[in-house]
């Protein structure tokens, strides 16, 4: 039997899995993160978890294909981070580190959202294919892109940045990366929510939303036939729908996987985003499916221990 090991770094814990090769996941559990002295302690203390786990198991370690990690920052080829927001880390060589910790045991490494993408394409909403685009839409509007069973990482590890496509020139509130009109402004929770804000502002029909509506206010009442509700889920997809066109004309992948706090809405906001999809994609890309993600909280631990089996 042959195993691996998928690891996914977040702000507030450490999510680990213990994987079969053929993809069944045996085990899974988390440990903090200790983000204190610039994170020092985070590899560390991952380490000394596998190591552990393999010992309750009694799993040599000739018998561990290797160790996958997601990341909340760009990565690159090597493994190596320059910066990261959430876990304290500057320019850290991330796969040699962990490497070295786990006595020479191969380690792959990659952005988290590119990461979870991979975890969708081999066992959730993108199975079978090896062409998938995963949005992610949170607090902010994170992608990963698959090509041909391989990660678009970039020159600059920054491949798969779909929050930061820019939808609206004519935006004049900057997006939290100091550009203005980005994907991230109208798609994410945080967007809709402003969406709904400025709908509610003006002259409108009656209606259910009030005050400070969230994303999933909004599509509460879209559910409920609330006409200003649908509205905004309209101008929500129109941007999406926009920016997932563009993205078909260069990837060409099999499927979208729309996956984050958001996609908990559920199939509701899938016809608001195909509507402007059809309208503006490529005549080859029409047949481009758009899914929900299935995989949920578990999308990280299974792709990072796919980068194992590239």
């Amino acid at each position: 039997m042959r195993y691996c090991m998928g690891v996914d770094v977040g702000g507030t814990s450490v999510k680990l899995g213990l994987f079969e090769t053929e993809g069944k996941l045996l085990d899974k559990w988390e440990v903090p993160t200790r983000k204190e002295n610039h994170g020092e302690q985070i590899l560390p203390d991952v380490a000394a978890s596998i190591l552990k786990k393999l010992e309750e198991r009694k799993i040599r370690r000739e018998d561990v294909a290797g160790v996958g990690m997601g990341i909340p920052a760009p990565v690159d080829s090597e493994g190596v981070v320059q910066q990261t927001a959430n876990v304290g880390w500057g320019y850290k060589e991330v796969t040699r580190e962990l490497s070295e910790l786990l006595d020479g045991m191969r380690v792959e490494a990659g952005n988290d959202a590119n990461v979870a993408a991979m975890g969708e394409m081999w066992l959730g909403a993108g199975r079978g294919e090896k062409n998938v685009v995963m949005v992610t839409l949170g607090t902010g509007v994170g992608g990963g892109v698959i090509v041909n069973g391989h990660m678009i990482v970039g020159q600059h590890g920054a491949g798969g940045e779909i929050g930061h496509i820019c939808v609206n020139r004519e935006e004049e509130d900057a997006c939290g990366c100091g550009l203005h009109g980005c994907l991230e402004q109208y798609a994410s929770a945080t967007g809709i929510a402003k969406l709904a804000r400025k709908a509610l502002s003006g002259e409108h029909e009656e209606t259910v939303l009030h005050g400070e509506p969230s994303a999933k206010d909004v599509f509460d009442a879209v559910k409920a036939g609330d006409a200003l509700a649908t509205r905004i889920a309209d101008e929500f997809g129109r941007y999406l729908g926009a920016a997932l066109a563009s993205l078909a004309v260069v990837v060409d992948p099999a499927v979208f996987v729309i996956g984050g706090g958001v996609s908990k809405a559920g199939p509701v906001l899938i016809p608001f985003v195909e509507k402007e999809f059809q309208k503006r994609a490529f005549f080859a890309n029409k047949d481009t499916k758009i899914v929900l993600a299935e995989l949920g909280n578990d999308a990280g631990i299974c792709g990072a221990a796919r980068l194992i089996l590239n």
